[in-house]
């Protein structure tokens, strides 16, 4: 073996052990912050214009603010929402920056919100865990990857009832591409993972249509769950639905009787999907099915 081989090999040993991708995971969800806060603005500006051309109307029609043109994911700089200031790099470090800042802006003082760091935080600890759990095995980084989009449409859904195709779409195909790879599943096992997920919360959802005549959940999550079962098999779909069911009731009631429920009286069902598919590929398949006694 090359000296730059064995180089790359003992820099990715490094890199896939619990501190490695630790560490890495505070920067990813110092940027999943900004996907979480951005992309939806960017989406809506995006529809509003396509809107205003389909109606025949000018651009100022679409009604959106010239200071946001432009704006993307990495750029520009991260800044106040608040005063539009940007943010000094030594403050934009995950978790330290907010630690020093003591959660305010160093420009206006206006608060800057816990989750800021609850993501980094929460980001990191799940990239120790991904190594934890695979053993520092290069495909640790594969299902990082999946972490990072999962934890990304759960902060979008909680704030916006809104689960993009940019992200849901990529990480089904994702799915499919690690299991061609052969780096998780069979390949059959991914796609009918992919199938069983998505025709199952389609079924409930016209079945619930019909009955009722109105929806209860929206078509972003068929999508989600299509791309767990990419990823974890057609076996994981009744669990993961059972968990998100339980977790999603139990917060629920929790907020209901907080009076916190926010308008229409209820709570998007997405982040809880993203939580259990998390929690199942954490504790693998295999305990999963031995837990509900189907091993």
């Amino acid at each position: 073996m090359s000296g730059a081989a064995a180089g790359f090999d003992a820099a990715l040993a490094l890199l896939t052990t619990p501190w490695g991708l630790g560490l890495v995971g505070l920067c990813v969800g110092s940027f999943l912050n900004v996907v979480i806060h951005r992309l939806p603005r960017r989406l809506e500006r995006q529809w509003r214009r396509e809107s205003a051309e389909l109606l025949g109307l000018g651009a100022a029609a679409a009604g959106t603010d010239p200071a946001d043109e432009g704006e993307g994911l990495a750029r520009p700089r991260s800044r106040c929402p608040a005063c539009r200031t940007p943010i000094r790099w030594q403050h934009n470090l995950p978790l330290i920056g907010w630690l020093v800042l003591r959660g305010r802006c160093a420009a206006c003082r206006a608060p800057i919100s816990l989750r800021y760091p609850l993501v980094e935080a929460a980001c990191g600890l799940l990239f120790a865990a991904v190594a934890w759990r695979f053993g520092g095995q290069p495909v640790a980084l594969a299902w990082c990857a999946f972490v990072a989009v999962l934890l990304a449409l759960a902060g979008i859904d909680w704030d916006t009832t809104l689960l993009p195709d940019d992200l849901t779409l990529p990480l089904l195909w994702g799915g499919l591409l690690a299991a061609l790879a052969g780096w998780t599943l069979p390949l059959a096992s991914a796609v009918w993972g992919a199938v069983a997920g998505y025709l199952s919360l389609w079924t409930v959802y016209w079945g619930f249509k019909l009955l009722t005549g109105k929806e209860g959940m929206g078509h972003g999550d068929f999508k989600l769950l299509a791309a767990l079962g990419a990823w974890l098999g057609p076996a994981m779909i009744v669990p993961i639905v059972l968990a998100a069911s339980v977790i999603g009731a139990f917060v629920g009631i929790l907020m209901k009787v907080g009076d916190s429920l926010r308008e229409g009286r209820y709570v998007p069902f997405g982040p809880f999907l993203a939580l259990a598919g998390i929690a199942v590929m954490l504790a693998g398949p295999p305990r999963v099915l031995d837990w509900l006694g189907w091993s």
